[in-house]
């Protein structure tokens, strides 16, 4: 059986879980930080589950759909665009990503009263973008023995 007609059966939810499973998880911790009281240990649980949760929706998504040339834990873009600066924007797509939607978190947090409700998750939000840039950036040059994409292993 040819591979796309393996992938076609296998179905979507199948296929996708990852991504539909965080994003549910995700949308459970902003319900319940809305119904609750941002100031109880739960709320702030929640509120905290919000950024943190954000992330990992974000790098199962971004890594599925960017690259970023020189880090072992992204794929390879395949093929060649013409124009030079648009190609090495594609082969830096997820270091792009992550400037301009941090740049937008930033903004937002500026704009934000940080002791208010959702001032707090925006801050938590900057701080996981940080984080998932400077991890990107550091798998560029650095690698941990044990992991399986170091091959020197």
């Amino acid at each position: 059986m040819p591979k796309a007609a393996r992938r076609k059966r296998k179905g979507f939810t199948l296929r996708h879980g990852l991504s539909l499973v965080s994003g549910a998880i995700l949308l459970t911790w902003l319900v319940l930080y809305v119904v609750s009281d941002e100031q109880g240990h739960w709320g702030s649980f929640f509120g905290n589950a919000i950024a943190d949760w954000t992330g990992v929706v974000v790098t199962v998504l971004a890594t599925k759909h960017l690259y970023e040339v020189g880090s072992r834990e992204s794929k390879r873009p395949r093929g060649e665009v013409k124009d030079r600066f648009l190609n090495t924007l594609r082969r830096h797509s997820l270091t792009v990503f992550l400037l301009i939607t941090g740049v937008g978190w930033v903004i937002a947090f500026s704009h934000s009263n940080p002791q208010g409700k959702w001032g707090q998750v925006i801050g938590n939000i900057v701080s996981e973008w940080t984080q998932l840039l400077g991890m990107v950036i550091m798998t560029k040059k650095l690698m941990e023995v044990g992991s399986k994409e170091n091959s020197r292993d």
